[in-house]
Order: C-alpha cells, then sequence, then structure tokens
C-alpha cells in the first residue's frame, strides 16, 4: 500500500509584523554612500521578513536631511508613500512637496529624483521597488554610474567610462 506524504505546515508567524513587532525594531541609520548629507532611518521590513524580489522600507528623514544623491534607475521601479511629515521632492526638472498620504512611483528609465526635508519635523515614508539581480543607478549631477550586479556594488565616473567596440581595438 502506498501512503501519500503529508503536506508539512509551513511556519507563517515568521511573517507577520505586528505593529508592535515594528515599533520595537531599531532604526538602521543609512548615510548616501555619495551624499554626506543624505541620511535616512529604516526598518527594512521586507528583510525582517525574508522578502528577496522586492523590498520596503519604513523610513524617517530628519529635518534638514536629504535622502539621496539625485538619481535613476535602469532596471528597478521604486516608489514612496508618505506618513506623515513634508518632504521637497525635485523630480526631473520639477519640484513638488509632498506630505502625508501623497504617493510618487519612478519607474525604471525615468527621470532623476530625489527628496529633501526642508521642514523643522521628521517625515516618514514608505519606500519600496523591486530588486532585479542587476542594476545601473545614475547619478546625472555627480556624473557617476554605480552597478549593483547580485548585491556587489561598483561605481565609475563617467569621465572614466570606456566603450567596447566588438572586441575590435
Amino acid at each position: 500500500m502506498m501512503t501519500t506524504p503529508q503536506k508539512t505546515r509551513k511556519d507563517t508567524q515568521a511573517y507577520v509584523l505586528t505593529k508592535s513587532d515594528i515599533d520595537n525594531t531599531p532604526e538602521a541609520k543609512h548615510v548616501h554612500q555619495f551624499n554626506e548629507q543624505a541620511i535616512r532611518h529604516t526598518v527594512s521590513l521586507s528583510d525582517i521578513v525574508g522578502l528577496t524580489k522586492v523590498g520596503l522600507h519604513l523610513v524617517r528623514v530628519e529635518a534638514g536631511d536629504e535622502t539621496t544623491t539625485h538619481h535613476y534607475h535602469e532596471e528597478s521601479d521604486e516608489f514612496i508613500y508618505m506618513l506623515s511629515g513634508e518632504l521637497s521632492l525635485c523630480y526631473g526638472d520639477e519640484r513638488y512637496q509632498l506630505s502625508a498620504g501623497d504617493f510618487v512611483g519612478f519607474p525604471a528609465h525615468g527621470a532623476p529624483h530625489s527628496m529633501r526635508n526642508d521642514s523643522d519635523a521628521d517625515a516618514t515614508y514608505l519606500m519600496g521597488g523591486n530588486r532585479p539581480p542587476i542594476d545601473i543607478t545614475l547619478y546625472p549631477d555627480i556624473k557617476r554610474k554605480m552597478y549593483n550586479i547580485h548585491d556587489k556594488k561598483e561605481y565609475v565616473d563617467f569621465e572614466d567610462l570606456g566603450e567596447v567596440c566588438n572586441g575590435r581595438k
């Protein structure tokens, strides 16, 4: 007689974060690798529960701080959803004032973007996006490209880029 193996129940508790869990998770302070004024205090929700294809982060930006260096991604879509406070968004050639309830999408190959907290209070938002195994981030203001290949990051300044000519010298 053949027996059918019983399906084991997967532990789902590791994938559930309560508000209390999140509130009691210490923030990680991230200073941008190319901009010491860009300081984010982050709880990486997706990392806590083991998600690898998408990133979702609860971010707090203190008054006067920036969020990043003006940039865009070649492969990664990003978004933010404002929870509290205010941020000034520079998106392409436009400027926007963001506050609680506002949502912004940053598609791959889109316009460069960055934010700054010009208010006198903290701002918080959810930041998310996909995590492609290979991505290129362009920083037009500082003329730099960063390559993220399977979680290894390297950069090159535009002036040092060389063209590959199909194997010919």
